[in-house]
């Protein structure tokens, strides 16, 4: 067991939050994080116990094209800033993880800026791929060298070159003994050396007891990262997608079997594969604005804090704000906020309430951290599972209907269970318990012991967010820190002009998914009777020969569509990543439902 085992994480892009300047000249350092030090209590408020906090290091733009490792972005303050910051976290019981930009440089970057001055003669030649002398670039350089993502800005660091590695390796050491940091997210880790990777793994296990290291990993088969000799986690975008389309769709079938894929990819062991989850970042639209039916907020929030894996909560969405990708422009992901223009959210905003409570939840059982995964009941629109650990069953609810709907699941041992955010008692009943499932909502389903009270449970943990939570708009999000504006006059004074184009990981998609093919079933409310079916649940009615064969033909379906739409996702972020992508691109992508020329079209990137 580590820390990270049990980590409710909170995701900061600083540059953004703190409305800095898009573009750095260098100058005297403006102490923009200390004004987040406030946010440390908030984010220990909501439950969250560790924080993604980047990029944080000096760069010309967005971040993401680093001049240099050793020194916080004069945007954001000095190094003693970002000391003081770690310590108040760890202070009040928060870990802290930063951004590792070990990929790519930014063109002032000291390396490359010795490349331009002595060409064939700088001792950092090798330090870049593909550096060539007799080509040149958009920069008008008079030498070429690889890009990442297709923009010239950020230049490819040569991972096979061993005094880069070194390099990097100190900068990791410098990070921990400068800095406290209890962990590292690697950017864009998917097109990462493997033997890179494994160098710095090494140094994860030198520097702190349970370093974390997390890599950036768009799709594929996540074990190729995490495994004992490279990465403890990655982030799990197969997931990220089946959570909200699942629910646009009203398909629970897609996020049931990401879950059973990713789980068994993990060996069926709890501990096999802990992913990183996340239903938004700082490349992604927010959740609030992909979710047709915004009441899906609950039903998408309780997965994400008790299915397999790491919770994570991207900064301002715990308010419900909205954040919608521009083209060319990922600021609208990435807003300056005020904290005190939330100051009365934990009794006001239904989503921070939400969001507060699940916390709260996920740390006070640790079967939802460290409990063994088993599906109950699997529909369209109603999905159960538990989570089970040294005698303690927690049975978890979700339904994505407009009406309530009564489940009948096995639970265990017990005489009760409470809802955790309902505080509704459930009797156990021959070991299992019937509870209605609110339209669009769900819940968390914990044992009492014998003889224990539910008057006598911790009233924070048993309060009615649900009802508030469906029912109610959250407060909606304004604008109130503009990032500060740049005057003509002002000239840069690092050599090199940022590129226009934003870093992005993830296109979204904008074409609908297809409706799931599975029958409706009647929904009201009413105990359910009848035999038992084979996902464990009471049923309305025994299913004929028919009838099975029609569903177990209709799950296939469902996940058949739910592969072809994670490759045509996977191939459009590859697209993206590579320059713009114009409409006649992404039609092409979408129109192609043909798994193997799919397959095809990824492996064509390599």
């Amino acid at each position: 067991m580590a820390w990270h085992d049990e980590a409710v994480f909170y995701h900061i892009y600083p540059l953004g939050l703190t409305g800095a300047p898009k573009e750095n000249f260098y100058e005297k350092p403006v102490h923009r994080l200390n004004t987040l030090t406030p946010w440390i209590s908030h984010i220990k408020e909501i439950g969250c116990n560790a924080l993604y906090i980047g990029p944080l290091f000096e760069s010309v733009g967005h971040g993401y094209e680093t001049t240099d490792y050793k020194k916080l972005d004069s945007r954001l303050g000095d190094n003693k800033d970002l000391t003081n910051f770690v310590a108040e976290c760890h202070r009040q019981g928060i870990r802290v993880i930063l951004d590792g930009v070990f990929n790519h440089t930014g063109r002032d970057f000291f390396a490359f800026q010795d490349i331009k001055k002595n060409r064939e003669n700088s001792p950092y030649k090798d330090w870049y791929c593909n550096v060539n002398f007799w080509g040149n670039n958009e920069y008008n350089d008079g030498f070429s060298y690889q890009n990442w993502g297709g923009y010239d800005l950020l230049i490819k660091l040569n991972q096979h070159n061993p005094a880069v590695r070194d390099y990097i390796c100190d900068v990791v050491r410098f990070w921990v003994k400068e800095f406290d940091i209890d962990g590292i997210r690697l950017d864009a880790a998917d097109v990462m050396e493997f033997d890179y990777m494994q160098a710095l793994r090494q140094v994860a296990e030198e520097v702190k007891p349970d370093f974390w290291l997390m890599g950036e990993v768009i799709h594929g088969d996540y074990t190729r990262w995490v495994n004992e000799n490279t990465l403890h986690s990655v982030t799990n975008y197969h997931l990220h997608k089946a959570l909200y389309s699942g629910h646009n769709d009203h398909n629970f079938f897609e996020i049931a079997h990401t879950v059973k894929r990713l789980y068994g990819m993990g060996g069926n062991r709890p501990e096999g594969l802990k992913l990183y989850n996340f239903v938004d970042n700082h490349d992604v639209e927010r959740i609030y604005t992909k979710l047709t039916n915004k009441a899906h907020f609950v039903p998408v929030h309780i997965l994400l804090y008790t299915l397999p894996g790491v919770p994570s909560v991207y900064y301002g969405s715990e308010f419900g704000i909205e954040g919608k990708k521009e083209r060319y422009s990922d600021d609208s992901l990435r807003p300056a906020l005020q904290l005190a223009d939330y100051a009365d959210a934990l009794k006001t905003n239904p989503c921070t309430r939400l969001i507060a409570a699940l916390g709260r939840i996920r740390q006070a059982h640790k079967a939802l951290s460290y409990g063994d995964y088993q599906e109950l009941l699997l529909m369209n629109r109603q999905y159960a599972f538990s989570r089970s650990r040294g005698g303690e069953t927690i049975v978890i609810t979700v339904n994505n209907d407009d009406s309530d709907y009564v489940m009948n699941v096995p639970a265990g041992a017990g005489p009760a269970y409470v809802g955790a955010l309902s505080g509704q008692r459930a009797d156990v009943v021959d070991g299992r318990i019937t509870v209605n499932v609110k339209a669009n909502g769900g819940e968390i389903w914990v044992p009492l012991s014998a003889g224990e009270d539910l008057a006598d449970e911790s009233l924070e943990a048993r309060e009615n967010v649900l009802e508030a939570a469906v029912k109610e708009k959250p407060v909606r999000w304004k604008k109130t820190a503009e990032p500060e504006k740049l005057t003509e006059a002002k000239k840069p004074v690092g050599p090199e002009k940022k590129a226009k184009q934003e870093k992005s990981a993830e296109p979204e998609k904008k074409a609908k998914q297809e409706k799931s093919a599975e029958p409706e079933r009647t929904r009201k409310p009413g105990k359910i009777t009848g035999p038992k079916g084979d996902n464990g649940a009471e049923s309305q009615k025994r299913p004929d020969k028919a009838e099975q064969t029609e569903k177990t033909g209709n799950e296939s379906e469902a996940f058949e569509r739910g592969k072809i739409a994670g490759l045509q996702e996977a191939i459009l972020a590859i697209m993206e990543k590579n320059g713009p992508v114009t409409d006649q691109m992404r039609r092409d992508v979408m129109e192609n439902v043909y798994h193997d020329s799919l397959i095809n079209w990824v492996k064509s990137f390599h």
